[in-house]
């Protein structure tokens, strides 16, 4: 699942509602946007993160890949949160890689509660350990083999080539580098909550030092607020969707739809803050709240989180640094940044 590749991957970010699809290079020392595309998926194709429908699943792909104009083959994909199972373990630095590998092997049916013979697993070297200087700490990562084989399908299918598995929250991580020059302090000691709101589910991730320490999924997403559309203007959902994403609704949708949307995501974001707190004993307050997902960049719905928490809000945008390839469409990919974490995340594993 950590596989290692020289050659450029597509970072392919398969979500509910679409797919994303992102190639990344390296010009001058800079990150560069070489090609993007974000293309629709048909209704239930993925249903609470379960790719239900491969064939589907594939052609969005195979489309975003055309569409992006890409020419690498080799892909990456994440498994969600929820999903994999991950745990830090502490091991002798003497170690050799081999006695390591024979150790967590050995040892790994006691972190994992499924048959190893259910499961990919694979495990990275993170530091020394803080607890013993002799010790170095060891990220385990595992998830279900059905979890990995129909995401390394479904880009098969697509006539890509899978060449690494990652776990959604660690491509966030990844991503995070990219915006922790932006925030205070280039985000150094600070406790960043990153909220991705996408059309199903919200996801918060708590990262320390740029480091992941919480992740927690819920049900709640943009797809609500085309359905709020849909009854209160009797539209079909597809309809809805059209007119919500062309902005052509009557002049009642901001007082009558759309800002009790935006208070509901407000009260999402709070209570997701609340729960970490509960059920955290280190952390009891957060330095920045960064805003990530399709619905991110719902005007002012940050300035209200800002007010709610009293606490700084930012939209996150990975790409601000880098430099755009003669296929990319400034405005569309500032639009869709915020979504691109994740897709941006695995393409970075290129340079690993």
């Amino acid at each position: 699942m950590f596989g290692r590749s020289p050659q450029a991957l597509l970072g392919i970010d398969i979500s509910s509602s679409v797919v994303k699809v992102l190639e990344l290079g390296l010009k001058g020392g800079k990150y560069s946007v070489e090609s993007y595309a974000v293309e629709p998926l048909p209704a239930n194709a993925v249903v609470e993160s379960k790719i239900e429908n491969k064939e589907d699943v594939a052609s969005a792909i195979k489309r975003a890949v055309k569409r992006s104009g890409a020419k690498a083959k080799d892909a990456a994909v994440a498994v969600p949160a929820n999903s994999a199972i991950t745990k830090i373990i502490s091991y002798p630095a003497a170690l050799s890689d081999r006695e390591m590998e024979e150790q967590i092997l050995l040892e790994a049916e006691s972190h994992i509660p499924y048959p190893l013979e259910e499961v990919r697993l694979d495990f990275e070297v993170v530091g020394v350990s803080e607890s013993d200087v002799d010790a170095v700490d060891v990220l385990l990562a595992a998830s279900r083999s059905e979890n990995v084989d129909v995401r390394t399908e479904v880009l098969e299918m697509a006539g890509l080539k899978p060449k690494l598995v990652d776990v959604e929250a660690y491509t966030v991580e990844n991503a995070f580098s990219l915006i922790a020059p932006q925030l205070p302090l280039h985000g150094q000691g600070l406790t960043v909550a990153v909220v991705d709101i996408g059309a199903t589910v919200t996801t918060l991730h708590v990262l320390v030092d740029g480091k992941i320490v919480f992740t927690r999924e819920q049900t709640f997403g943009g797809r609500m607020l085309t359905e709020n559309i849909s009854q209160h203007y009797g539209m079909s959902y597809q309809d809805a969707g059209r007119a919500k994403k062309e902005n052509n609704l009557p002049d009642d949708y901001g007082p009558k739809v759309l800002d009790p949307f935006k208070q509901l995501m407000t009260t999402t974001v709070t209570r997701a803050l609340q729960f970490f707190f509960s059920t955290s004993t280190q952390y009891q307050s957060i330095d920045h709240v960064l805003l990530a997902g399709g619905c991110a960049s719902i005007q002012g719905v940050d300035a209200m989180i800002e007010e709610d928490t009293d606490t700084t809000t930012s939209i996150a945008n990975p790409f601000i640094e880098m430099v755009l390839g003669s296929k990319v469409e400034k405005s569309a990919l500032s639009n869709d940044a915020p979504s691109m974490l994740i897709s941006c995340g695995l393409a970075m594993r290129s340079f690993d």
